[in-house]
């Protein structure tokens, strides 16, 4: 495929597809953070235990096991992406979401319907997880695939912020609500409040897909070659499994990251910091608004200084820096638990930018949502669903209040193993599916190095 149809995107037209993806996008991570920001209540809801770390443990064992359903999503509306292209999958996407997280914001508890309430929460938290799948993978190609190539990690990056603004207003809500209502009526109704949210939100942003127009990649590669317009699962596994490997052990740093940042964060701070979990949303949502904010300096970065020396600085930033953000979040004290998360939140943000541009730049048109998505789903489900499962486990097994820290320093030599193995991709054409390809590696970049 060539490289004549780049760049053919307008700069009001290329506002208005970030503005739909990422509002998409937004919608999507809004309805899945809630739970987590909720653990603590959904745990004595659901999972009633005299042993508080038990009944997180069951909580976050429904977090890990929405992840499972992941790959499987991935697989499922890559290929349906691939084949049929982004816009009308992206619109399923966000439905299958807002239906499910509606649904568990009507869901009877343990009290009223003994372990029936704990299988539907479940099966619904298996939904949301399908459509996950889907979703981040899909915004980031139709993001990528309408911007120029110069600027993908300016670009690219208003998906990550939509990501924390979303897991930010999930925070603010719940926080809201703690603040406002007594104990008791949080843990009647109050609870289902941000859960009901889902319906009108997932229609403004249904409105928003369904307007979308296709990208210009897709378009010029159903135009070129129709009756083969999409790689099947099994060639794009053979074909592209060694691009799939290394990113997928570099996203395994930016996934557990991310979870341990966003969603686990707000329950260390009350079970090892001594904070009230309206102090501890606070913290959380600060460094998500400060996330939110810094992404697009992190994209422009990343457009300057290439994709592999941006996986150096996140690997080498977060191996140094985990250990005193922990140290300061455990002190129980707000200004130091506020520069701790803070120090885990910048490792995070640039690991999330960086991947959202290596995702859509790591494999060919024809096989780049199913291939970005099943990569993506697999390390997220491995290393992101688990997040705050492990950490719980490894501080109750080891009675050492770092372990979490301890594991993501081993994982963050890992990630930069395989993440320095890919190639350096920041300039190439996506409407170059040869410069794509895995044999074209070794010659591609020094090519990128004498461009620069």
């Amino acid at each position: 495929m060539t490289a004549r149809f780049q760049d053919q995107t307008s700069a009001p037209a290329l506002r208005k597809v970030i503005g739909a993806a990422a509002m998409g996008n937004f919608v999507e991570w809004f309805d899945f953070a809630v739970y987590g920001f909720l653990a603590t209540i959904i745990a004595s809801q659901f999972f009633p235990s005299e042993s508080v770390s038990l009944g997180l443990l069951k909580t976050f064992g429904v977090f890990a096991v929405a992840f499972a359903m992941r790959p499987l999503g991935g697989i499922f509306f890559g290929v349906l992406g691939d084949r049929l292209g982004r816009k009308g999958v992206l619109s399923l996407t966000i439905l299958l979401m807002a239906g499910a997280t509606t649904l568990i914001g009507l869901l009877p508890v343990h009290a009223s319907w003994g372990m029936a309430a704990p299988v539907l929460l479940t099966v619904l938290r298996c939904l949301q997880g399908f459509s996950a799948g889907g979703e981040y993978a899909g915004s980031i190609a139709y993001v990528m695939e309408h911007a120029p190539n110069d600027r993908r990690g300016w670009y690219g990056s208003f998906i990550p912020v939509s990501t924390f603004l979303a897991f930010a207003s999930a925070a603010l809500l719940v926080f809201a609500l703690e603040s406002s209502l007594t104990a008791e009526a949080m843990t009647a109704w109050g609870w289902r409040v941000p859960f009901l949210l889902a319906a009108p939100l997932g229609l403004v942003g249904l409105y928003l897909r369904w307007r979308m127009e296709e990208t210009p990649a897709f378009k010029a590669m159903a135009a070129e070659d129709n009756t083969h317009a999409h790689s099947p699962l099994r060639e794009t596994l053979k074909s592209q499994s060694q691009s799939m490997l290394r990113l997928g052990t570099f996203i395994s740093l930016t996934a557990l990251s991310f979870y341990m940042f966003t969603t686990y964060f707000s329950t260390y701070l009350q079970v090892e910091g001594g904070f009230t979990r309206p102090r501890a949303l606070l913290v959380t949502m600060i460094a998500l608004v400060f996330a939110a904010l810094f992404c697009p300096v992190a994209g422009r970065i990343s457009d300057r200084i290439g994709r592999r020396n941006t996986i150096r600085f996140v690997c080498a930033w977060l191996f140094v820096m985990v250990v005193p953000a922990y140290l300061l979040a455990s002190s129980g004290a707000l200004w130091k638990a506020i520069p701790g998360v803070l120090l885990l939140a910048t490792g995070a943000l640039t690991a999330n930018v960086v991947t959202a541009t290596l995702l859509s730049e790591t494999f060919p048109t024809r096989t780049r949502y199913t291939a970005s998505a099943f990569t993506c789903n697999v390390s997220y489900t491995i290393f992101g669903g688990t997040a705050p499962l492990m950490a719980t486990w490894l501080i109750d097994t080891t009675g050492n209040n770092l372990a979490p820290a301890l594991y993501l320093m081993v994982i963050a030599v890992l990630a930069g193993l395989g993440g320095l193995a890919l190639r350096e991709t920041s300039r190439i054409s996506l409407m170059d599916d040869a410069a794509l390809q895995p044999d074209a590696e070794l010659s591609l970049y020094p090519a990128q190095q004498a461009a620069r």
